[in-house]
């Protein structure tokens, strides 16, 4: 049995979606669906327990307290199944997709992720390319594992209750394991990215979030490996402290912005003050280079 773990927080409009994809599953072993409402205010929890007694059943549980790694560990403790699979409230789910997942794991104990499709809107539905291949180890908004190996591995760090690599992190604690790796291509998803959900405030919020996460992973996991992944590598801290001066995140700002620019020179410059912010931020924290 799988148990599909759904973290979600005022999204009852992009659950509503997910749900629907889960319900038409095709060729999947038995599953069970568990909602984690991490503090919602909309209509999650009323969406959830009315569909409580439907085929596949869909379990809700409530974390009050927002924070994904702690509410995906909450739901994987009132998982029923033997294998975890995770996924994202505002995804889409083509109908093989946990057929694909059990295809991979064979009964055995594996992470198993699978190709994730962003797009701007539901209409979207594209096939995987090969753009779409991750080496990423593990990634919460598409991966499955044992439920007991998830469980021995001590689950998703509580720490980390901002923006970014809690995943990361117990993936390096599972590749410590031996657990073996796998990408299934058939395990694919979309991940629905609305435009007007991508603005330049949000995601700027984020790459700061995303910055002091990476302290704390460095700070637990002091390794090459880990600096070179969160970007905490000594020439990298340099290039945030001395050569991205304020006057040129604006100049970067205004370019992305600009309505006059073309969109392949705002896109491109979107990209760079975002990751101005955020290496700026991992520079800025105290123990990023330690």
């Amino acid at each position: 049995m799988i148990s599909v773990v759904i973290a979600s927080k005022d999204r009852e409009h992009f659950l509503r979606g997910a749900l629907a994809t889960l319900d038409a599953q095709a060729g999947a072993p038995p599953f069970e669906v568990i909602v984690v409402d991490n503090g919602s205010h909309d209509g999650t929890r009323s969406l959830v327990e009315a569909r409580s007694g439907g085929d596949p059943p869909v379990r809700y549980v409530a974390e009050p307290h927002p924070n994904r790694a702690r509410a995906r560990n909450r739901g994987a403790e009132a998982a029923r199944g033997d294998y975890l699979a995770f996924c994202d409230d505002d995804v889409l789910l083509p109908e093989r997709w946990l057929a694909a997942h059990a295809a991979a794991q064979g009964g055995g104990n594996f992470v198993v992720n699978g190709p994730i499709l962003n797009v701007g809107s539901p209409e979207r539905r594209p096939a995987p390319r090969a753009v779409n291949y991750s080496r990423a180890y593990l990634c919460s908004c598409n991966a499955s594992v044992r439920k007991a190996t998830f469980i021995d591995a001590g689950g998703f760090d509580e720490s980390f209750n901002l923006y970014g690599w809690e995943d990361t992190e117990l993936g390096l604690r599972l590749r410590r394991r031996h657990v073996p790796w796998k990408f299934s291509w058939d395990a694919y998803l979309w991940h629905i990215k609305p435009p007007q959900e991508q603005t330049l405030a949000i995601e700027g919020r984020k790459a700061v979030e995303k910055a002091l996460m990476a302290r704390r992973f460095v700070a637990k996991h002091p390794s090459l490996r880990a600096r070179l992944a969160t970007g905490a590598y000594l020439a990298n801290m340099a290039r945030g402290r001395y050569l991205i001066p304020d006057w040129l995140l604006a100049f970067y700002g205004g370019l992305a912005t600009s309505r006059r620019a073309p969109h392949w020179l705002s896109t491109l410059m979107r990209r760079q003050l975002l990751d101005g912010i955020y290496t700026r931020e991992l520079a800025r924290t105290p123990d990023a280079d330690s």
